[in-house]
């Protein structure tokens, strides 16, 4: 089943004029990017039920409490995916989960405006959270 959504979403992502990087079809997973929008490498797993969106942000030098708040404060104003923190605290990724059941191309396609719009809006202090 997770193979039948698996295309679906790899159409979607072409008709949206997305650039597909890479294709594991025995894994689910699509690489994709939009330099336009600021989405470099946008990594989408397709695993029934859910579809896994990441989008890799930013190194933090020297995490810290007033970094992490910002972070999440900055949450509350995302449409649509959030803020991330890998295992080591220190890369910054935008994540969003997906049901794949009733997932259209344009509840895919918000998900991706809320990402490109958070980039254009917030890209000034990312960039300072990535200089320590």
């Amino acid at each position: 089943m997770a193979t039948s959504y698996f295309t679906t979403i790899q159409t979607y992502l072409l008709e949206l004029d997305f650039d597909i990087r890479r294709v594991d079809a025995a894994n689910n997973v699509l690489v994709v990017s939009k330099p336009e929008l600021g989405i470099d490498h946008l990594v989408l797993g397709c695993g029934d039920p859910l579809l896994i969106m990441e989008q890799y942000l930013l190194d933090l030098p020297e995490p810290s409490c007033e970094v992490y708040q910002r972070l999440l404060q900055k949450n509350r104003d995302i449409i649509h995916g959030a803020f991330a923190l890998d295992e080591t605290g220190r890369k910054v990724i935008f994540r969003d989960t997906l049901q794949l059941e009733h997932l259209d191309r344009p509840e895919l396609e918000a998900v991706i405006n809320s990402l490109a719009l958070l980039l254009s809006e917030f890209s000034d202090e990312l960039i300072q959270f990535s200089k320590g």
